[in-house]
């Protein structure tokens, strides 16, 4: 075993030979949007994220699927596995098959499989102080679907909402480990600061957030000031409170960076003097990309606005 529960990884990895590793993950989720075949397509864009965080290449996959006949037919879960079935075809990742359960609560998620060469791992617990940090996809995600539950969230604003939680981070990964990142992983239930927090821990460093510079889906800050905020924002916050310092900032202000996300983008860590191949070829890749802070001294997160 060459990664495993040690520094809260997106994976474990398992060497096989000198230049072969597996890489592992399960992840499952309730629903996030309305429609079953978006649902299956984000379940699956999520769980593969966690092998494209670590720098793999995905391989298989193995589906769950929770529910009841009486809340969901057997058309919608049908259609669910048709969604995910689509993402993982883009992904070239093979469905083998999986499990169903009756539950009251609809949960879908996928077990997947990939492969990375044991020398090219990346870990959410390699970043030195100053290197900087990016994120590649905007925040708020739970805050939106907190307000398409509540019928509230702008119907104009839901297409680019259920978009940018389909875009795969394959590409983002492929991207980051040419430019030679130094640590990254997945932004999803913990929200940013959650994982940030991780990375910080694994490394034994803090860091520095330009607020100004962090993304939001377009329409977060009214939803926040409408107090459409998730439970699990909540939890996140009370849970990094000792580690968080945000002097002067307002709250409302910061839920979005507590926020749980599902399928978020990729938070990395680079070298400074690498900094400018990875805007480079990020650009080039058509990948946004937000340098949002850097690492440094101590263990707190410190932001400013």
């Amino acid at each position: 075993m060459l990664v495993g529960l040690e520094t809260s990884e997106d994976a474990g990895v398992y060497r096989l030979d000198d230049d072969t590793a597996l890489v592992q993950t399960l992840d499952v989720i309730t629903p996030i949007v309305d429609d079953p075949v978006d649902f299956g397509y984000i379940a699956a864009t999520n769980a593969l994220s966690d092998v494209y965080a670590m720098g793999g290449i995905p391989l298989t996959a193995l589906t769950f699927l929770a529910f009841e006949s009486c809340i969901l037919p057997v058309e919608g879960a049908s259609m669910i596995l048709e969604g995910a079935s689509a993402a993982l075809k883009e992904a070239s990742c093979a469905m083998l098959g999986g499990h169903t359960l009756e539950d009251p609560e609809i949960k879908f998620g996928l077990s997947v499989t990939g492969i990375v060469h044991p020398g090219r791992i990346v870990t959410n617990s390699g970043a030195v102080a100053r290197d900087l940090i990016y994120l590649t996809k905007p925040l708020g995600t739970g805050i939106a679907s907190t307000a398409i539950k509540g019928e509230m969230f702008p119907v104009e604003l839901q297409a680019d909402f259920v978009e940018g939680m389909k875009a795969s981070n394959g590409p983002a990964s492929a991207v980051m480990t040419k430019a030679g990142v130094t640590s990254a992983t997945d932004v999803t239930g913990f929200g940013l600061l959650g994982h940030l927090r991780e990375m910080c821990k694994g490394a034994n460093l803090g860091a520095v957030l330009d607020l100004a510079s962090i993304p939001l889906i377009p329409g977060i800050p009214g939803l926040v000031d409408m107090g459409l905020i998730p439970a699990g924002a909540y939890r996140n916050r009370d849970h990094l409170a000792e580690y968080v310092e945000a002097k002067g900032i307002p709250e409302e202000k910061l839920f979005p960076l507590f926020d749980p996300q599902t399928s978020g983008g990729l938070l990395m860590a680079v070298n400074p003097h690498h900094a400018g191949d990875l805007e480079r070829l990020m650009a080039e890749a058509r990948i946004p990309l937000w340098r949002i802070g850097m690492f440094g001294e101590g263990e707190k997160i410190i932001i400013e606005n």
